[in-house]
């Protein structure tokens, strides 16, 4: 397939621009290279035949226009958005521009591309969501795609506004839409203001370990590898108008988390004290869900994708990959707001 891929400069994007290039498909990569984006993380393919680099802003309407009439691509897999909910607490005006507003421009030019070409059946709108749509679960039981919708956060409710969006461009103009909605995902090229990152560059720095209230939230945690195979097999055999959620089945709270990587590193990059000293409980995050988990009943029945990588063989390849590559992460420290904690205005 030919892929117009949004926001492929970023964490999950490029892991799928790298992916769907090992496939045999042909990208066209779309990224306005804001501060969490890096070209870096195309390296292996930045020379590839297949691979295109566009730096465009999805609210630009003219530009997303020249690029479906130059590059006719067979899919749009939209990955761009703002992510991180601390920022989003903080400044939630960029989420509302870039995950709603740069959508719906997304999703109009989208739509028009394929009316003048006289709807394809073949063309494909996918849409990758977050499970922080559905807000917060319980001790017990699993958002499904038929779970009703409570973001808790300007980053989920951006996100939220966003699938509902897509949703509606399917029923109202038939524009053959996808979505899938997928849980926290980590692994190599992760930016270093998320958790793992913080974690491994932290304790690598002799720095405290923050962990937000008691360390009791619960995560699913996929592994972007497969999270990029997921998508690749969406955006092909998903069904049209259907949504798909997307877990790695890996549950751990985030205390739990911070101790098996602060062992890895034990292991890994051993020092007189155990990393785990430095774990270090810090006010709590307005509105931090208690947890989320994911059913992927259908993605597994349907499709037939399940994840691949434990969470213990993904933490492992994650720390390896932190320690290997200094010179991608230092480089990216010192951009605006990395470090730094965010996410505390009331």
């Amino acid at each position: 397939m030919k892929l117009l891929i949004t926001g492929g400069a970023g964490f999950i994007g490029s892991a799928v621009v790298r992916q769907a290039i090992r496939d045999g498909h042909e990208v066209i990569n779309l990224d306005k290279l804001t501060y969490a984006a890096c070209l870096d993380n195309l390296h292996p393919v930045a020379d590839h035949p297949n691979a295109t680099f566009i730096q465009a802003d999805i609210c630009d309407r003219t530009a997303l226009d020249t690029v479906f009439a130059d590059h006719t691509p067979d899919a749009v897999m939209h990955l761009a958005a703002e992510s991180h909910v601390d920022r989003s607490i903080d400044g939630p005006g960029e989420f509302i521009t870039t995950n709603i507003n740069g959508t719906y421009t997304l999703l109009e030019a989208a739509r028009q591309y394929w009316e003048v070409a006289n709807r394809p059946s073949d063309f494909r709108f996918h849409h990758i969501s977050t499970d922080e749509v559905f807000g917060s679960l319980g001790a017990t039981g699993f958002f499904t795609e038929d779970t009703a919708y409570a973001p808790n956060s300007p980053y989920s409710a951006s996100k939220a506004a966003s699938d509902h969006l897509v949703r509606a461009w399917g029923e109202t103009y038939g524009l053959p839409v996808v979505l899938s909605n997928c849980s926290n995902n980590y692994g190599p090229y992760h930016f270093p203001e998320k958790l793992i990152p913080v974690v491994i560059l932290n304790a690598l720095a002799g720095k405290a370990i923050p962990i937000y209230g008691k360390g009791d939230n619960v995560r699913d945690w996929l592994y972007v590898e497969d999270h990029a195979d997921a998508l690749l097999t969406v955006v092909q055999k998903g069904v049209i108008g259907r949504s798909y959620n997307i877990g790695g089945e890996n549950e751990a709270t985030n205390l739990d988390l911070v101790r098996m990587i602060c062992a890895i590193l034990d292991r890994e990059r051993p020092q007189a004290t155990p990393y785990a000293d430095l774990i270090t409980f810090v006010a709590d995050r307005p509105g931090h869900d208690a947890r989320y988990a994911i059913d992927p009943s259908r993605i597994r029945n349907e499709l037939g994708w399940r994840p691949s990588v434990t969470l213990e063989e993904g933490l492992g390849k994650t720390v390896a990959w932190y320690l290997d590559n200094t010179d991608w992460w230092q480089a990216l420290q010192s951009r605006d707001g990395v470090g730094t904690r965010l996410g505390l205005k009331p």
